[in-house]
């Protein structure tokens, strides 16, 4: 409780109750011993090899007696070793604190606290306190509006368009959140047929084969041979005319 200031009263109660029951449901301490007598030859819990008489081993009483090699005691969902051979069992699996309270309680992608208020903000597979789903720029709160998940954190519009929109390759236009986007060899195009679209014949490149050549798309060989071409002789009619435009020696 003394980690989490920011809890509303009705939250701090539900946080106490919640950590009586599992203290008093699934909280265990191992202890490490030698395996006794009538234990030679049991599976360990973790990974099934044997255990013979003597060998080191972690005893959980919450589980039955059962045994574990000293470096197999570790959380199920983790793979941690459990700090102390402090443990929580839930189904005759052991937890480490923090992903046996994630059984019963969502934890906050922004503060990465439980949630113990009735209601909170999904999104992305995630969960959010509803004071906490905000705008990691401007902090300014997204329940109910629309957003874009910038490395795992919610965006407003206003903010990605600023900071985080890319450029078209094709028309130079900032793509911005409510535009969608096509990449291709880490560039960018608005996704509609007019800018994602072979360079050469102009056809929609969007769900077709396609390949690239110094950032600019083709829907096949063909047109991307043809490109070549045109270049050339666009390349070559700009020098003649540049040459015949050019001032004679006796003006």
């Amino acid at each position: 409780e003394r980690y989490c200031p920011g809890l509303t009263e009705e939250e701090r109660r539900q946080l106490r109750a919640f950590s009586t029951r599992r203290r008093r449901e699934a909280l265990g301490q191992g202890l490490a011993c030698p395996v006794p007598g009538p234990c030679h030859g049991c599976p360990c819990k973790k990974c099934g090899r044997r255990l013979n008489k003597g060998d080191p081993g972690i005893l959980a009483s919450r589980l039955g007696g059962q045994f574990w090699h000293p470096a197999c005691f570790s959380c199920h969902f983790c793979h941690q070793p459990l700090v102390d051979l402090i443990y929580f069992q839930q189904d005759g699996r052991i937890y480490c604190g923090r992903h046996h309270a994630e059984l019963f309680r969502p934890r906050c992608a922004s503060c990465d606290q439980l949630i113990f208020m009735e209601e909170c903000i999904e999104a992305e597979g995630r969960r959010w306190h509803l004071e906490h789903f905000c705008c990691l720029e401007c902090e300014m709160p997204l329940r109910g509006q629309r957003y874009v998940m910038r490395s795992g954190r919610p965006c407003c519009r206003a903010c990605f368009d600023s900071l985080f929109a890319e450029p078209c390759q094709a028309c130079g236009d900032l793509i911005g959140a409510d535009s969608e986007e096509a990449t291709h060899q880490g560039l960018h195009w608005h996704a509609r047929a007019s800018c994602f679209c072979c360079s050469l014949c102009r056809k929609p490149l969007r769900g077709q084969p396609l390949s690239s050549r110094r950032g600019r798309l083709f829907c096949s060989e063909t047109c991307s041979l043809g490109w070549d071409v045109s270049s050339s002789t666009t390349s070559s009619d700009s020098a003649d005319s540049a040459f015949a435009s050019a001032p004679s020696p006796d003006s």
